[in-house]
């Protein structure tokens, strides 16, 4: 296990792109008693570009029919009509942010993959990169990734500060049993009332700062 105690918040309102990424944001200020994992959903048709992804590039994948917002992890391109969403706050002061970059996502990941196989996918991780090149997340798995039948189903973007780490995932398929494999003790958490936190996120700045 990853930790000895989780705290898990169902977050039940579907909130817009700009919304839900700064509430992640704002979770990363909320850590110091420990790790955070919240689900989450998307009000709309919401496609989030990796830190250095372009606009552009996501129009040209996914059209104009779509609304776009800039994650503040890196990655692919990622289209979340159809994915479980969710993200993981890790305070400084858990051991797993010991871990470098790569062996924090595979740990991730190994316990995503036990929460899809729970609920019935048969899955494994990616030993190494696809060949190709792709912006948009699924259609390219790098090493670590989870994959089904040689089909991406899984993958993620984090962001390393002083605070900890910041994780946030997309996943074909449910995984609402992943913090069961990610602690030893899982404990409900509510948020407190939360505003309006989308101000930068939501700016035409944010969205277009990558050309």
């Amino acid at each position: 296990m990853l930790f000895d105690n989780l705290r898990v918040w169902r977050d039940s309102v579907a909130r817009s792109g700009p919304e839900n990424m700064a509430v992640d944001e704002w979770l990363t200020t909320q850590a110091e008693e420990g790790p955070i994992l919240r689900f989450y959903d998307w009000a709309g048709d919401w496609v989030s570009l990796g830190y250095f992804q372009s606009l552009e590039e996501g129009q040209r994948l996914f059209g104009n029919e779509v609304f776009y917002v800039r994650r503040w992890t890196g990655g692919g391109i990622v289209d979340h009509r159809e994915d479980s969403t969710y993200t993981l706050v890790m305070p400084r002061a858990e051991r797993a942010t010991s871990l470098r970059g790569g062996e924090i996502y595979c740990a991730i990941h190994r316990a995503v993959v036990a929460a899809l196989e729970a609920g019935g996918t048969n899955c494994e991780l990616a030993v190494g990169d696809a060949g190709g090149e792709s912006a948009a997340c699924f259609e390219r798995p790098v090493r670590w990734d989870v994959v089904a039948e040689g089909k991406k189903v899984a993958g993620a973007g984090q962001r390393r500060g002083r605070w900890g780490i910041l994780h946030q995932g997309s996943v074909m398929g449910g995984v609402e049993r992943l913090g069961d494999f990610l602690a030893k003790k899982v404990t409900v958490w509510e948020s407190p009332q939360l505003g309006d936190l989308s101000e930068r996120y939501g700016g035409d700045d944010w969205l277009k700062r990558v050309r």
